[in-house]
């Protein structure tokens, strides 16, 4: 995945077979305007790499990290403790265990390596992007605005499906 020009979310994952589950935190920022660069890289098989993209992250005026981790949830760890940017983790389920394991790994990160964590799966990774959205307009009055309008246009579908469900039971 080829970086483009001023990412303000870096998107992490193990593996590439994660990018079916983390593409949608990618889908979500892409929505609202928000550039991202995505990466293959492992805690456990590239952790020098790994630590260089989260250390480097900032001064390439990276705003927020998100970390697709499954099992323990290394990455999502590793990158929290090489970086003072928030991490976001989304638990997936490359386990047994369905990201359970993810899930509980990455809610119990040590005192003082904070790791927001998300639901387990493509629901997780589009609320990963949703929130790094969020983070970045406390500061960002355009992303505020496109933040603002897709909770307007998701009101707006709400209504429309009772309006419709209303038309089918009446």
């Amino acid at each position: 995945m080829t970086a483009i020009p001023n990412p303000r979310v870096l998107i992490l994952m193990g593996s590439d077979s994660d990018w079916e589950v983390m593409s949608e935190a990618r889908k979500a920022l892409t929505d609202l305007g928000i550039a991202s660069e995505c990466h293959v890289s492992s805690a456990h098989r590239t952790p020098a790499r790994t630590g260089e993209l989260a250390r480097e992250a900032a001064g390439r005026g990276i705003q927020v990290i998100i970390c697709g981790a499954g099992a323990a949830a290394h990455l999502a760890g590793v990158v929290a403790a090489e970086s003072e940017l928030p991490v976001l983790g989304v638990p997936l389920a490359s386990s047994d265990l369905k990201g359970l394991d993810a899930l509980l790994a990455i809610a119990q990160m040590p005192a003082g390596v904070p790791v927001g964590s998300l639901a387990i799966g493509k629901a997780g990774a589009r609320n990963a992007g949703l929130l790094a959205a969020r983070i970045i307009a406390r500061s960002d009055p355009t992303v505020a605005a496109a933040v603002r309008a897709q909770r307007q246009r998701m009101a707006e579908e709400v209504v429309a499906r009772d309006a419709a469900l209303q038309g089918k039971i009446s």
